[in-house]
């Protein structure tokens, strides 16, 4: 009786080496872990949500990190499944505040952007928006007018050519909830900074438009008192 001739197998999945397959899952797993950290531990930066996820994993050096865009899709999918009514509630909230400090500062042609747009806020985020004015003084002359208190920051966004751009803030509170003004040229309202997630140019809502997304998300009968304007 001939003898069928066995012919080598290799382990693959989906066309993928088994090395190849578990370098994919570590990604996954260091992914899941850095959007729980964020969600739950008050991170804001993806980059050291995934530097703490990797170490509490065990992931070596030479393992490469997720992209930012595969923690911001783990983020979606935790707070799909964990987030619930609170996460909801939380979100329509700063995006009752976002409209109410948009209205405000209309006179800067203010633009809501990051987490509150994106959907991915939690508890710890800020609200942040981008205005447009001459000076940083003359947005700060407008805050001491009407006696409303804040603070200054500054933050670093890394623009197309590679280089650094240095951006004022001014920061205040608003019912318990933190909002940014990032402070930009105004011929920069028609080019916005790359997103610190995917590089692309950063989505951006205008008063109107955030005003309709708080309406589909959250119909008139269910939203929460209207927040009081700073100042």
């Amino acid at each position: 009786m001939t003898r069928s001739k066995k012919t080598p197998t290799r382990s693959i999945e989906g066309g993928l080496p088994r090395h190849e397959r578990r370098f994919r899952q570590m990604r996954l797993e260091v992914a899941a872990e850095a959007a729980r950290i964020i969600a739950t531990e008050g991170q804001h930066n993806y980059h050291a949500a995934k530097k703490k996820a990797a170490e509490r994993l065990g992931a070596t050096e030479r393992l490469a990190l997720p992209s930012n865009v595969e923690v911001e899709d783990a983020l979606r999918r935790y707070q799909g499944l964990y987030g619930g009514l609170a996460h909801t509630e939380n979100l329509g909230r700063l995006r009752g505040i976002a409209v109410e400090a948009m209205s405000y500062l209309e006179i800067y042609n203010p633009r809501l952007v990051g987490t509150v747009l994106e959907g991915t806020a939690n508890e710890h985020s800020r609200i942040t928006l981008h205005i447009f004015a001459e000076s940083t003084e003359s947005v700060i002359i407008h805050f001491l007018e009407k006696g409303a208190p804040f603070s200054q920051e500054e933050r670093q966004i890394r623009w197309y050519d590679g280089s650094y751009l240095t951006v004022p803030l001014v920061v205040f509170e608003v019912q318990d909830a933190t909002v940014e003004l990032m402070i930009f040229d105004p011929v920069h309202i028609r080019q916005p900074p790359p997103s610190p997630i995917d590089g692309k140019p950063q989505r951006r809502a205008t008063l109107t438009d955030t005003e309709c997304l708080l309406m589909e998300s959250h119909p008139p009968d269910l939203l929460a008192e209207p927040a009081n304007s700073a100042g």
